[in-house]
């Protein structure tokens, strides 16, 4: 039984084609619909109570068709695929905007660097691309010539304005005051209150997804590994998982549980980071230096056994290029310990600072219906009440032995920077306790398997947990069996939409804390 295709069967009868064999694996439900349909479709999911996980377009002319444009569901463990076609002469559909609220950005992200148009759409500024481009420049379509640099034309970005008396602007960024990425936020005052928060975000496009398509299988493998360098264990393991989907590969049982630990470890490492950060920004530096002593460990053993800090390219095509010994197991059930117990005393401390707490609390409030609304994911969803956790509702192996590893998830309702906050505490718990638990089990065996070619026109797909929330890859092989199209959503394409909406009603001098609190990837979603 499948809930979503059993609701846009109900909604568009035969007029929505489903098709095996293309998508794999063969648990995503890949449908097609007609052009004038697609919007039927989005309101069918909107009913049965689906997430719209992303919407993107690819170039199909070197397979034969024009340009296709799709939009992934999710209702719990499912996964539909919707897809509809524009021809090369009229490369438009309607847009979906008005059933959810992600495909505002989504869209106009397919028409800056598709120039596929939203029919519709109430917002038509370029997003990614900058003002300066120009306007017929279109870097996803085949004809795009990457290797020759785009000549600058004159542009400038209409930013939302809010007027009455006494309101007033304050741009931040889009460079910032540290060593952080650049991003450009806009706010609209009265005093201290926060009326209104725009962002600005593509500074630091790469054209990654263009990339992609330039690239051997194996070689989009590393690509992937540096979409984010916070997460590259995660993004690694997207490609590659989709990439396996596609080519048949059986990934060896040991290879599984390695990605796991490595998996685990990267989230550790990060929330730590994070948990002292936030701290930080609320003029509490103990704790930003307590936590980061703690990660630095971790990074250390890291480059000990597996060697790099931030475990890169160790997830490959079929498996896993690293491995770990008895001694090696032996050293991080010992730094474990170490950390587990200086992180609990940590813990007190910031769950007993009125100080703290103060700032903390009922501070960027992100309610349960506006991360639904949003579609939010990991621990931004989490923390607004949202159960949504892909080791659960799409797991792959060890996390797929419910009755073993028994993976708690925890949920908060309170949506604000402490529930963002205590979220991640309660993660680094366990996953210290998910990491004891697969080095007592990991299971013999090779560690790496052969990763063919995929077969010409097919695509694969992968969900995987990654520690800012759900990373989406979507796949898609040429007539020769090459990259065609490589989709990549970062957690950040949804949650950057959050920051914005719990910024509301709050002062100024704390949107530094909210937004670490959301903490998300300009890279990962500047792409």
């Amino acid at each position: 039984m499948s809930i979503l295709k059993d609701a846009i069967s109900a909604q568009l009868g035969g007029e929505v084609q489903f098709i095996e064999g293309y998508q794999h694996p063969a648990r995503t439900v890949y449908c097609s619909v007609p052009r004038e349909k697609f919007v039927d479709a989005a309101k069918a999911m909107k009913k049965a109570y689906a997430l719209l996980v992303a919407e993107w377009a690819a170039d199909e002319t070197p397979l034969g068709r024009g340009y296709a444009i799709f939009a992934c569901y999710r209702w719990g463990h499912e996964y539909l695929i919707v897809k509809t076609e524009a021809p090369a002469g009229a490369p438009e559909f309607p847009s979906l905007a008005k059933q959810f609220l992600p495909a505002w950005r989504f869209e106009r992200q397919i028409q800056s660097l598709m120039g596929v148009t939203p029919l519709d759409h109430p917002d038509t500024r370029p997003w990614i691309k900058f003002e300066d481009w120009p306007a017929d420049a279109w870097p996803l379509r085949k004809s795009f010539d990457s290797s020759k640099p785009l000549p600058r034309v004159e542009g400038e970005y209409q930013w939302i304005k809010a007027e009455g008396e006494g309101v007033y602007e304050i741009p931040v960024g889009p460079v910032h005051a540290g060593i952080i990425e650049p991003g450009h936020f806009r706010f609209q005052a009265i005093g201290e209150d926060v009326l209104n928060l725009e962002e600005r975000l593509g500074y630091v496009h790469k054209g990654i997804e263009k990339r992609f398509e330039s690239l051997s299988w194996e070689e989009g493998a590393r690509l992937a590994a540096r979409v984010s360098g916070d997460t590259t264990v995660a993004h690694g393991l997207g490609y590659c998982m989709a990439l396996e989907s596609m080519a048949g590969c059986d990934v060896p049982e040991r290879a599984h549980w390695l990605r796991a630990l490595f998996l685990e470890r990267e989230r550790i490492a990060n929330h730590l980071g994070d948990i002292g950060a936030i701290c930080n920004d609320a003029a509490f530096a103990f704790m930003l230096y307590q936590m980061m002593r703690l990660k630095e460990m971790l990074l250390r053993t890291n480059h000990q056994l597996f060697g790099h800090r931030f475990i890169m390219d160790r997830v490959i095509p079929g498996g896993v290029a690293a491995d770990i010994d008895p001694a090696g197991r032996e050293a991080v059930l010992s730094e474990l310990d170490m950390l587990s117990g200086d992180f609990e005393r940590l813990v007190v401390i910031y769950d007993e600072n009125p100080s703290l707490e103060d700032r903390v609390r009922n501070t960027g409030i992100l309610t349960p219906e506006k991360a639904r609304e949003i579609c939010a994911v990991g621990i931004v969803a989490r923390a607004s009440g949202l159960n949504l956790d892909c080791r659960i509702f799409n797991p792959f192996p060890p996390y797929d032995q419910y009755d073993r590893l028994e993976l708690g998830v925890p949920v908060m309702i309170t949506g604000d920077v402490h529930a963002r906050t205590w979220v991640r505490i309660q993660e680094v718990r366990e996953s210290v306790r998910i990491l004891r638990w697969i080095l007592e089990h990991l299971p013999s065996g090779e560690i790496a398997a052969p990763c063919g070619t995929p077969a010409p026109d097919k695509a694969g797909f992968a969900a995987v947990e990654g520690w800012r929330g759900e990373i989406i890859y979507w796949l898609q092989s040429g007539p020769a069996g090459e990259v065609n199209r490589c989709m990549v959503r970062d957690p950040s394409s949804v949650n950057w939409i959050g920051l914005e909406q719990a910024i509301h009603g709050n002062i100024v001098p704390d949107f530094p804390l909210c937004n670490k609190s959301f903490n998300q990837s300009y890279s990962g979603h500047d792409l």
